[in-house]
Parts: structure tokens; sequence; C-alpha cells
């Protein structure tokens, strides 16, 4: 007889905890006046909850102005809110009117950068090049972009679900070192503020192939820890159903995440979580 063939097979490895991430995009809203007092009552509000920022993260993504406010802020009280930026230049310095480069934003403790979000690829003509630059220009400045990937309700008839977020994180991927940190924001064009969000099954289909594109790109640890946000229409009474998928860590939060309540108890979503 085989011995081989009458040993126990080995044992599985156990799943990898990704610590998801709520982010809170707030786009062009508030000013910095407005931007530190949200902020104070956003740690308020999770310091009366008992969050457990280890458990679940939270971020918020101030428009450039309010920048320096709520870095200055979070450093004086030590909060562990984590902040992010809305967009970031390719370039690293020059003759670029408007554009705010990515050691600016590292200088300011920032942790996360947005890149081609919706309404930068719709409203700005950004195209996977511009993306894939943005992310690198992120990642080598030591900051992790959210890499947004989506199609519109045109894409969906055309394409199928999965097809145009597939081709955009591809194409980013060719930009960035085979190491880098990212995060992944998976946003339905046509869900976005529309109230008509993406079932859960619909998500989790997309974040799916997402972490195939991932695995197959960049191996399994990768692909094993690399965070797949929701964005389109989320809200506290649904979140949870999304991150009870396998392959879903998160959620990126648009106007939701303008409401210190809302978006409070969109962070605290793992006291709704049912098996």
């Amino acid at each position: 007889m085989n011995d081989a063939a009458t040993q126990p097979a080995p044992p599985q490895a156990p799943p990898v905890k990704r610590t998801p991430l709520i982010a809170g995009n707030w786009k062009m809203n508030f000013d910095h006046l407005q931007a530190i007092a949200f902020v104070q009552k956003l740690a308020w509000s999770l310091k009366d909850a008992q969050h457990n920022y280890g458990e679940v993260e939270v971020a918020v993504f101030p428009p450039f102005t309010d920048l320096r406010s709520v870095q200055t802020l979070l450093s004086a009280d030590k909060l562990p809110v984590a902040l992010g930026a809305q967009d970031v230049s390719p370039h690293e310095s020059g003759a670029y009117t408007g554009d705010v480069s990515a050691s600016m934003l590292k200088k300011l403790d920032t942790r996360y950068i947005i890149v081609g979000h919706s309404e930068r690829r719709g409203g700005h003509g950004e195209n996977d090049e511009t993306v894939g630059l943005k992310a690198r220009a992120a990642a080598n400045a030591g900051m992790v972009p959210v890499i947004c990937v989506g199609e519109t309700a045109a894409d969906l008839e055309e394409h199928g679900a999965a097809a145009i977020p597939v081709q955009q994180l591809t194409a980013a991927l060719t930009h960035l070192a085979a190491d880098a940190e990212i995060v992944i924001a998976y946003e339905p064009v046509w869900a976005i503020g529309s109230g008509d969000p993406a079932t859960p099954e619909q998500a989790e289909e997309v974040g799916r192939a997402l972490r195939e594109v991932l695995r197959a790109e960049r191996g399994d640890a990768v692909a094993d820890r690399t965070r797949i946000l929701y964005g389109g229409s989320g809200a506290s009474q649904n979140v949870a159903s999304y991150m009870k998928q396998p392959n879903l860590d998160g959620a990126l939060v648009g106007g939701a995440s303008l409401k210190v309540d809302e978006f409070s108890r969109i962070a605290q979503f793992t006291k709704h979580v049912t098996v």
C-alpha cells in the first residue's frame, strides 16, 4: 500500500481576515469649519458607541481645502479616524495649475487617496491610463490608492456584470508595483445616488471577479489581503447585507457620509450582521 495515500490531508489555511473599511467620500461638501465640527461629532458618536477601530476602520475624505484642518484635529485629539483625499495629480511637481501632488498630501498624514471615481472618469474625462498613473503616484509616496471601478447602465447592458470593472482594474495594475497596497472600490455608476443599489449578490459577483484578477495578476497573498469596497447608494439599512458577502470588505459612502448619525451607524454595521 502507498503510505502517502494513507496520510491525512494537510490542514487548510484559515481564511485571511481583512479589516473592513468604511470610507466617507464628502465630495464637494463642507468648508473647513464644517469639516472640523463634523469630525468632532463623528468621533464623539463612535466613542459613545464604543466603536472598535481595530475591528472596523473608519476614514473620511474631505475636499482639499479641509485636509489641513481635519489633519490638525485628528492629530491634536489623537482621534483614530483615518484621513483620505479625493484625488491626486499624477505629477510630482511642476507647471500643473490646480493640481495637488502626492508628496503634498503625504505631509498631511493622508493615508488613502481615491483615484478613478466615476465622477472623475465621467465629468473630467479621466481614462484608465490617467487613473493608473494617479494610483502609482499615491503608492510611490507611501499612501494607499482607493481604485474605483464600475460600469454605467449602458455598459451593464452591453457587456454584462464585471466586464468593465475587471478591465479598469487590470489596466490600473499595470502601473503599480507587485507589492503595492491598494483598496478597490466597486461603484456601479447606475446605482450611485439613485436610491436603487446593486443587490448584495450582484456586488458579490463583481467582487469575486475582481479578486480573481488580483489572484491571477498578483498572486494569492495580494488577492487575499486586498480589501474590496462597495459604493453606490449605501446606507445603514443595507450595509450589513453587503458585508456578509465573502468578497466585500467595506463601503465607499457618498451622500450618507455627510450625516453624522447615519455614517456612524454604517460604521457600526457589525452590530447588525447575522450569519
